[in-house]
């Protein structure tokens, strides 16, 4: 269920995964990333509070598929009882339940969750034993560096979560106060892949094939996790096994005849429109078509091709899902067309 640890890196294939991101990795985007080539879905971090209290939209969040396996929850918080509560109720269901100890955003933040509790060592650390105590299914952690307020702690951490029983961790190689800017520090999650024995995830600035194999050279992770670089392509999973020969362009779910005949920019606009398509189809079939979650992916799929901004203004005018679907496809299939 869970990738063994692995050793130095020397070509060979090591799994993908979508990283858990609010309002992204919903339900028909994770199984769309599963079609192009990642190995691992996550769901969208959600709140335990809001799971202890039964909260209708953040069950939502949590939707899975019989194609989803392992599925894999991910949760945060900063009261412990409440995050022992939630796994508890995700238990049954939940192949490997994740914790979120990396989430830099305020508002997750500012309850001492996420992130923030990389600066609570000890809290960080009982509340994960808390739950490992309570529940039958394998727990991992995602993590940054530490807080960016004093020395990195996620050496110490990864450690002492090893040592009580998580299974798995990932480790996004930027502080809490970096966010997301800089540059992700993967030396950091190379002493952490030495450090401990369970399988360790590397995150951060994998975008494409040159980052990705600079990333499993430099960190020797047994695997990498896509975040920002999925957002728009979920494409960038089979690409990256493409390129490093984990797998052949033949079998890309998008190239057919057309597409190895056609310029780079015209492959682009199929790739999109394969994607696009597909991803329309999964949600008619799971959750139905929601035109908040649609709304996102098409500014993401279109985002920096020709004439971009003006469909967008143009989506805006459409009022009925399936014409706000077929507006995106009709502006990436005359894309096809005229690139």
């Amino acid at each position: 269920m869970i990738d063994k640890a692995k050793g130095e890196w020397d070509g060979e294939e090591r799994s993908l995964f979508l990283a858990p991101m609010s309002g992204v990795s919903e339900l028909p985007y994770r199984l769309l990333a599963r079609e192009c080539g990642a190995d691992v879905t996550i769901t969208e971090f959600t709140s335990s509070s809001a799971l202890s209290r039964e909260v209708a939209n953040s069950w939502a969040r949590l939707e899975s598929h019989v194609d989803e396996r392992p599925f894999i929850p991910q949760i945060f918080g900063g009261n412990p009882d409440e995050m022992v509560i939630a796994a508890k109720m995700l238990d049954e269901t939940a192949d490997i339940i994740d914790l979120n100890f990396g989430c830099p955003a305020p508002k997750v933040t500012k309850i001492c969750a996420g992130a923030a509790l990389m600066g609570t060592a000890d809290d960080l650390v009982a509340m994960t034993e808390s739950i490992i105590s309570e529940v039958n299914s394998p727990v991992s952690a995602k993590m940054r560096l530490g807080t960016g307020a004093g020395p990195d702690t996620v050496l110490d951490i990864s450690t002492r979560l090893e040592g009580i029983g998580v299974q798995r961790l990932c480790v996004h190689g930027r502080t809490l106060k970096q966010r997301y800017s800089g540059i992700a520090d993967w030396d950091s999650i190379a002493n952490v892949v030495s450090s401990v024995e369970v399988p360790v995830i590397a995150n951060g600035d994998v975008f494409d094939t040159k980052s990705a194999r600079d990333c499993l050279e430099a960190t020797h992770a047994s695997g990498l996790m896509i975040g920002r670089g999925a957002i728009g392509r979920p494409s960038v999973f089979a690409e990256i096994k493409v390129g490093l020969g984990w797998m052949q362009q033949e079998e890309l779910p998008w190239a057919d005849d057309n597409w190895f005949a056609s310029d780079e920019t015209t492959r682009i606009f199929q790739t999109r429109k394969w994607c696009w398509n597909r991803y329309i189809e999964i949600a008619n079939s799971t959750t139905g078509l929601r035109p908040k979650w649609m709304m996102r992916h098409a500014v993401a799929f279109t985002k920096g091709l020709p004439g971009a901004k003006k469909v967008r203004m143009m989506m805006h005018t459409h009022t009925e899902p399936e014409d706000f679907a077929a507006s995106v496809t009709n502006y990436l299939e005359q894309g096809c067309s005229e690139s």
